[in-house]
């Protein structure tokens, strides 16, 4: 199979996703739940929002125009960056990984060209013209994240991603 474009920008994405995930491997809840950082979002709290508010958002939402995702966006009414103290790790974990396999099944068969089958009325004159500028903004979240999830693990126990002990 020919190496395509898309292929190239899913393969990196996917890598940001096993990065985001990687790096809490091994955390217990407390620590996934303890705010570090003067903001206070926890790590279960970014790797939420990653789920709803990048995943969800951008390719179910924006880019394919998905009536229920936009529903539950603009009635959700959620802090996605605060998730209900009854969701358990595993529930967002999990939540992350189906996001993202929702949106490489709509990817998967996408034209890079196309333009977004929704666009949110709050961006006012703001806007990605096609696919191939959301794809990019997703990968540039989540490597932005994954980095601050990096000096986050880094503050709680040490652990560096690309350091072997």
């Amino acid at each position: 199979m020919a190496d395509t474009e898309l292929t190239t920008l899913l393969h990196v994405l996917n890598g940001k996703r096993e990065h985001v995930l990687g790096i809490l491997e091994g955390l217990d809840e407390e620590a996934l739940r303890r705010p570090v950082l003067p903001s206070g979002w926890t790590c279960l709290g970014l790797v939420h929002h990653l789920a709803l508010d990048d995943e969800k958002f951008w390719f179910r939402a924006v880019a394919a125009g998905e009536q229920g995702a936009i529903e539950e966006i603009l009635g959700s009414g959620d802090d996605a960056w605060r998730p209900a103290p009854e969701k358990t790790p595993e529930e967002i974990f999990a939540l992350y990984r189906r996001e993202g396999e929702l949106a490489d099944t709509f990817l998967a068969g996408a034209d890079l060209d196309a333009a977004p089958n929704w666009w949110p009325d709050f961006f006012a004159d703001w806007r990605y013209d096609n696919l191939r500028e959301i794809v990019l903004h997703v990968i540039t979240e989540t490597a932005t994240h994954a980095g601050h999830l990096d000096a986050v693990r880094e503050l709680v126990d040490g652990r560096q991603r690309l350091v072997v002990p």
